[in-house]
């Protein structure tokens, strides 16, 4: 819980999912006293991120609110479809798999979403809109994929 508020980089932007609203209610009441700008993403039916099995909560600067699925990325899925994997091996098959452009539609839609949110908290993109379409672009292009094998490389 106390990672993304002590992390040592202070970074200017954040997004930080929540299992819950009261743990969402608290990051936004402690984000509120700082300066950096800030999204907390929570999914209504239980996920720390934005799911798409259903709507979910958002928290910024500048308020929160309720978006669909529909909303998002026009369309909601099905929990089974984005399911993580059971072992480490199978969650980094299946992120690789995205990452490369290789994800399943409701992947990929899962994965644009919640960078659309982060993108879009930079203030770079005029609106949400915008934010998802720059995502889409990187995801489709291979410039998300060559920004992790770069960060890979630094190690």
């Amino acid at each position: 819980m106390l990672g993304p508020l002590v992390n040592p980089a202070s970074p200017s932007f954040s997004i930080i999912g929540v299992y819950n609203l009261e743990m969402a209610r608290l990051y936004n009441y402690l984000l509120q006293q700082q300066s950096r700008k800030f999204a907390i993403v929570h999914g209504l039916d239980g996920y720390d991120e934005i799911s798409l099995t259903g709507d979910s909560k958002l928290f910024t600067k500048n308020g929160e609110k309720v978006l669909s699925a529909n909303q998002l990325a026009g369309l909601e899925v099905k929990p089974e479809a984005i399911s993580g994997g059971s072992t480490i091996e199978e969650a980094a098959s299946i992120f690789k798999a995205i990452i490369e452009g290789k994800g399943t539609k409701e992947q990929e839609a899962v994965v644009l979403a919640n960078a659309a949110v982060a993108l879009q908290i930079t203030e770079v993109y005029k609106n949400y809109d915008d934010a998802f379409a720059a995502a889409k672009d990187s995801l489709a292009s291979g410039k998300a994929n060559g920004c992790l094998q770069k960060l890979i490389s630094l190690q």
